[in-house]
């Protein structure tokens, strides 16, 4: 009889010993799995930040990209224009006649009294004397002869009109059909459409070359 009883204790032993390393090895392994999937956690977390990081820099490095790239373009001249040394360029201002060199003229002495150029289309030549006081404050001139075609003539006006610091009027003695000029700067063009246009506005609308950058266009001599 005692040593029935002596091997249930020994195997009541047992069993419990048994099931204390069963939990063990359980807990042992859920702190492993916790371990594991801590450790996904933060390599995958590093990994997303790693990413958004590396997104995030692309991104201001492509934006940056693209900046210097449009102040580069904006710096540029404009393809085929011409330039006169703007030192070279009187700037006094007189009553008298002038004779420039360039038709139209791009700088030179000039009268006390500019054009309006807030978007000034005029039907008739302009004074040359006032046109290039306009010049001065950083408008840019859109002239025309009877070489250029009315379409494209009212194309360059809608232009105009839409755009302070320009004005715009026919020349008839000029060599080119339509040309755009301001301060030591200008262009001659065929048609309205010529993506040289439009950078030409960009470029010298109250551009580097003003003398007098943000000198009014109002205010001056309106057409007769």
């Amino acid at each position: 009889m005692a040593s029935r009883t002596g091997n249930n204790d020994r195997n009541h032993r047992e069993d419990q010993q048994s099931r204390q390393a069963r939990i063990a090895e359980m807990r042992r392994a859920d702190k492993a799995r916790d371990r594991r999937n801590k450790a996904v956690a933060i390599t995958a977390s590093t990994l997303v930040v790693a990413a958004l990081v590396g997104f995030g820099a692309w991104v201001m490095i492509d934006q940056q990209e693209k900046q210097d790239a449009k102040e580069a373009a904006a710096k540029a001249p404009v393809a085929g224009e011409q330039t006169w040394d703007a030192k070279k360029l009187g700037r006094n201002h007189v009553e008298t006649p002038v004779k420039y060199e360039m038709n139209p003229p791009v700088g030179g002495d000039h009268h006390p009294r500019w054009m309006n150029c807030n978007g000034d289309v005029y039907a008739n030549p302009l004074p040359e004397v006032n046109a290039v006081h306009s010049l001065e404050h950083g408008a840019v001139w859109v002239t025309y002869n009877e070489k250029a075609a009315k379409g494209e003539v009212d194309k360059l006006a809608e232009t105009v009109r839409k755009t302070p610091y320009s004005l715009m009027s026919p020349v008839k003695e000029q060599a080119g059909a339509i040309m755009l000029s301001a301060w030591g700067k200008q262009l001659t063009v065929d048609t309205a459409d010529d993506p040289r246009v439009a950078q030409f506005f960009t470029r010298y609308v109250q551009g580097p070359q003003t003398p007098e950058p943000g000198a009014a266009c109002t205010n001056g001599l309106a057409d007769k």
